[in-house]
């Protein structure tokens, strides 16, 4: 093992509407420094179009943070720990993929393709891919081999063979210059280092399990004729991306020169090979064998691990795969999750908002720097207010009801044509009786992918909550422990996803024998814990069936 002493690491995540990165000592995982970068392309929401459930990121908005967010580390920590930088690993949302060239430049840099949405990262929520997603389910049937069966039998629109179908079928030119398809976790690594080839890029098999289709079990990925004959776009596309894939405990090369003069680092710094964020997070969340870590953010990402002799050939079905080694190296890692959370409050606050935040910016009255300021505390307030109104209503087995399907459906059985819904309304109703029944939706969807895995033979034992929500909102998590009549546990630290970068960067440098080592040593521990209310749990019983009801009837509309 390297020696610790005075020994540092950085881990990023990158989110979906910023980048985070920190810098920990490898010692005991503290924390030295941290800087986030929002996004000023995404938050423009520039190349993005809800309404046809497009969302584009330009590359730039993440090179710039990267270069951002570690300088500023880097400032805050001092020359002395900038020197003694032994690492940096990378996470990112996923599947998010680019079109890029055979150097393994995203199209978006070039001159030619700036302001193309199509060539651009497609976020893990664009869905503009529902079509492509279908035809895969069904052009899957015609195969002896069962080439969906470690992706719980259901291929999505918000991964990456659909996406790469879409982006070729919508954009001739993009599809001209378009070589090779690649990951936002991969690229990143591969830029660091100073790839020229993309044929050299080290692919995680943490995206390329999940999302890409890649499996031991075939040998890599799908054969030729499986997309050839689904579109001839794809024909020998296989042959532009990868048969290799590597866990995250690997390394992928050192900085190159370029990247290591830009950001102020020493020359010999160690990249590891990236993953996706909720993955990372598991680790930095200490997950352990049978506990289900939920990562809660915009969405949620929802991890399991279990060793691998105890799985044998059991497979969940509806989640979003289970592959060996994405999580952490040597067990398999089950992943599942719900593709709106977070940004189901974000959308009923937005609402709430509209008319107050509208008729202030058009104020004849108030100066636009009180216009601001009034804004601002409207929306930094609205949903702790929410939360404290509805957490005083009472739980009543006929209250208003809704579904979580806002963004579509993740797990159980992908389904993104899939809408949400509120019913039971009436003239009683006020915004905190919305709020709680939305609130309620989602503990719901979370409770639908606990019963699957059980229902599937894989046993759930406890919940861990790392992310934004988990700290933010008791109401919420203190809901979630009685729908789910378990305790869940919330993980201290505040940057989960990227301390599970910075424990991977630890092990990548040879500081630990394995992750488990690192998360030992590295984790922060838990700082809350929600215990179930009996009182409350018969109740949320009784609701959940309603919820389950009123879902099916969504689902056959």
């Amino acid at each position: 093992m390297n020696n610790k002493d005075n020994a540092y690491v950085i881990g990023v995540d990158y989110g979906s509407d910023s980048v985070r990165s920190i810098i920990v000592n490898v010692n005991d995982g503290f924390e030295v420094a941290s800087s986030v970068f929002y996004y000023p392309r995404w938050k423009e929401q520039k190349f993005c179009d809800a309404s046809v459930n497009q969302f584009r990121q330009h590359p730039l908005d993440y090179t710039e943070g990267l270069e951002h967010t570690i300088k500023e580390c880097l400032q805050k920590a001092g020359k002395e720990i900038a020197a003694n930088i032994k690492a940096i690993s990378v996470d990112t949302t996923g599947s998010t993929p680019v079109a890029v060239d055979k150097t393994g430049t995203p199209l978006a840099l070039l001159p030619e393709f700036t302001n193309n949405p199509h060539a651009m990262f497609v976020l893990w929520k664009d869905h503009t891919a529902t079509t492509e997603a279908a035809q895969i389910n069904e052009h899957a049937t015609k195969f002896d081999v069962n080439y969906l069966q470690y992706v719980g039998g259901i291929y999505s629109s918000e991964w990456f063979w659909a996406k790469l179908l879409r982006t070729l079928r919508t954009d001739e030119s993009v599809r001209a210059a378009c070589y090779s398809w690649v990951e936002h976790c991969d690229w990143i690594p591969f830029l660091l280092t100073g790839g020229t080839d993309v044929h050299q890029m080290k692919r995680s098999v943490c995206a390329a399990g999940h999302k890409a289709l890649w499996s031991e079990a075939w040998g890599g990925l799908p054969p030729n004729e499986f997309f050839a004959s689904l579109d001839p776009l794809l024909n020998c596309f296989t042959s532009r991306l990868f048969s290799d894939t590597y866990t995250s405990d690997q390394v992928v090369g050192t900085i190159s020169n370029e990247w290591a003069e830009r950001l102020g680092l020493p020359g010999n710094v160690v990249i590891g090979v990236g993953a996706f964020d909720a993955h990372m997070g598991a680790v930095g969340g200490q997950i352990e064998p049978y506990y289900l870590s939920k990562v809660m953010g915009t969405s949620t990402c929802d991890m399991l691990v279990a060793p691998i002799d105890e799985v044998g050939d059991t497979l969940v079905k509806g989640i979003c795969g289970q592959v060996n080694g994405s999580v952490i190296p040597g067990m398999i890692g089950m992943e599942a999750g719900q593709s709106a959370f977070g940004d189901v409050y974000a959308w009923f606050k937005g609402i709430a908002a509209w008319a107050t935040n509208t008729f202030l910016s058009n104020s004849a009255i108030i100066d636009t720097d009180t216009v601001a300021l009034l804004q601002k505390e409207i929306n930094d307030k609205l949903i702790p207010e929410l939360s404290k109104a509805a957490a005083a209503l009472p739980v009543c087995e006929d209250d208003e009801l809704a579904i979580d399907w806002l963004n579509g459906r993740r797990t159980p059985d992908a389904n993104q044509l899939l809408t949400g819904a509120v019913s039971g309304l009436n003239l009683g109703t006020t915004a905190p009786h919305i709020f709680k029944a939305l609130a309620e939706a989602t503990c719901f969807g979370a409770k639908a992918i606990v019963d699957r895995f059980r229902e599937q033979g894989i046993p759930v034992n406890g919940l861990i909550g790392v992310g934004g929500v988990a700290k933010k909102s008791p109401y919420i998590m203190q809901m979630m422990a009685d729908v789910m009549n378990m305790p869940i546990c919330i993980h201290k630290s505040e940057q989960t996803c990227a301390a599970g970068a910075a424990m991977f960067a630890a092990t990548a440098a040879g500081f630990y024998a394995n992750v488990e080592d690192a998360m030992q040593a590295m984790g922060q521990g838990f700082d809350a814990e929600y215990q179930p209310q009996e009182n409350l749990v018969p109740l949320y019983a009784a609701r959940y069936e309603k919820y389950k009801q009123l879902g099916s009837c969504i689902e056959q509309l």
